[in-house]
């Protein structure tokens, strides 16, 4: 059985969902010890000056995801590293499947599958192409829960320091070091809230096109124009309107 579980979270301006999301990853079930680590890469630090939960380890970074998560694993004490997006919420027995999957050394890494957080039945579209996606590649996207061992992810020196594609690049090299990566079938919930604001439509074949343009060699430099990401006020999961939940 593994030790523990760290929990690692890069966050930007989502002060207003952060301590929903951390009350939520409390209240849930694990075998094995479970730490909670917050990284803010706004320089208000206006998240992590906004829990209040004094258990919570707090760091602060400049901008970027993959270099958030760094600084974060930096901070960890146990020995599997889950790395959690702040819309992103994990199925109830979510602590308990890691610990069966990562018992005995049989698998090195995993996450779970996409569940997007709206009963908009063009959804389930999407769901159903990711959940094939990543059984035929073992390359789970970061909205699904990646979590690895310890171990695993300082021999590959972690995420490298790239503006999009972070968790597609680190999963390509887990696969490339003989990796074992289990998806889970049990689902998160992930909000809707980029594919309502950009266009099911456009996102879906936005994002497969990166896919293919960054397997052909494309940089992530040059595709991150391709990638609105600019940061927005979130809402926590009470707030969320009728036509935004379905």
């Amino acid at each position: 059985m593994i030790k523990g579980i760290s929990v690692i979270i890069p966050v930007l301006h989502e002060a207003n969902v952060i301590n929903e999301l951390i009350e939520y990853l409390r209240g849930l079930t694990s075998p094995v010890p479970v730490e909670i680590i917050v990284v803010d890469g706004a320089g208000e630090q206006d998240t992590i000056s906004a829990i209040r939960d004094r258990d919570v380890v707090k760091s602060v970074s400049s901008a970027g995801r993959a270099r958030q998560m760094n600084v974060g694993s930096k901070k960890a004490t146990h020995d599997v590293f889950l790395f959690l997006h702040a819309d992103t919420w994990l199925p109830q027995q979510a602590f308990g499947l890691i610990g069966e999957t990562m018992k005995g050394g049989r698998w090195d890494a995993g996450a779970f599958d996409l569940g997007i957080d709206t009963k908009r039945r063009i959804f389930k579209i999407t769901e159903a192409y990711v959940a094939l996606r990543t059984r035929i590649t073992r390359i789970p996207f970061g909205d699904q829960g990646i979590f690895l061992t310890r171990s695993l992810f300082e021999r590959l020196d972690g995420y490298r320091d790239i503006p999009l594609m972070e968790d597609v690049d680190l999963m390509g090299r887990v696969k490339k070091s003989n990796g074992r990566v289990r998806i889970i079938p049990e689902k998160v919930s992930t909000s809707a809230r980029r594919w309502e604001r950009e266009g099911v439509l456009y996102s879906t074949v936005r994002n497969m096109m990166l896919q293919v343009m960054y397997a052909v060699g494309v940089p992530p430099e040059r595709l991150k124009k391709y990638y609105r990401n600019e940061p927005e006020r979130k809402k926590s999961r009470g707030e969320l309107d009728a036509d935004e939940r379905g």
